[in-house]
């Protein structure tokens, strides 16, 4: 199926779609290593939050400031 195929469904027909790609690869014994920059990244954010340093934001506030 290409792209102008899946533009022809309807939303709740791509979703459908979506949900079950998902629960297919769900049901796939498949394990997949995070990348390294990835480990570094969630270690760096944990660092921050130990040391009071992180800064959380709000979802109203992270989509004013989207905008």
């Amino acid at each position: 199926m290409d792209r102008q195929q899946i533009k022809k469904l309807s939303r709740i027909e791509r979703l459908r779609a979506m949900e079950a790609i998902w629960d297919s690869l769900l049901e796939e014994e498949f394990e997949m290593e995070s990348p390294e920059w990835h480990r570094d990244v969630l270690a760096e954010r944990s660092k921050m939050m130990e040391t009071g340093k992180a800064e959380f934001l709000s979802l109203e506030k992270l989509r004013a400031s989207r905008k």
